[in-house]
């Protein structure tokens, strides 16, 4: 199986004052703005790309992790991933430095070190996270609710 996701970006001017307006291919949300600004200063209602990996980088960890728990016997009733990317300038440019994912689950059945277990795993076999890895510095913080 091979899956092919796409988007679009027209940009207009320079990288200070310019703009942009980016699509996705799927249609599952409108037309979303961006500018240099809302990467390194407020957002004002638009995002950026480091928002949209974040966002990528959580829903992923989610379904790895909810497949993890699920192989292991324990499908989980509730899981909540944030995921915080920082970007910041670095050797004379700007990076993605590190994605902090912070991870909550209710999980009948099953204690905090085994909870501990399958999150590790997950981080291991999540698409986004090994997309990212030995670029950015990635940790994981977890916590098994009642």
């Amino acid at each position: 199986m091979a899956a092919e996701r796409r988007a679009e970006v027209v940009w207009e001017g320079d990288l200070l004052r310019g703009s942009g307006r980016f699509t996705v291919g799927s249609g599952a949300f409108g037309e979303m703005p961006i500018t240099w600004a809302s990467r390194t200063e407020s957002p004002d209602g638009k995002t950026s790309p480091e928002e949209l990996i974040a966002a990528a980088h959580a829903s992923c960890f989610a379904m790895a992790l909810s497949f993890v728990l699920g192989e292991g016997g324990n499908p989980p009733e509730r899981l909540e991933v944030g995921a915080t990317s920082t970007f910041e300038e670095a050797d004379g440019g700007f990076r993605i430095s590190r994605m902090q994912l912070d991870v909550r689950g209710r999980v009948p059945g099953l204690d905090e070190e085994g909870f501990r277990s399958a999150v590790e795993q997950a981080e291991q076999g999540c698409p986004v996270s090994n997309a990212l890895r030995g670029n950015v510095d990635i940790s994981v913080s977890a916590r098994l609710e009642g």
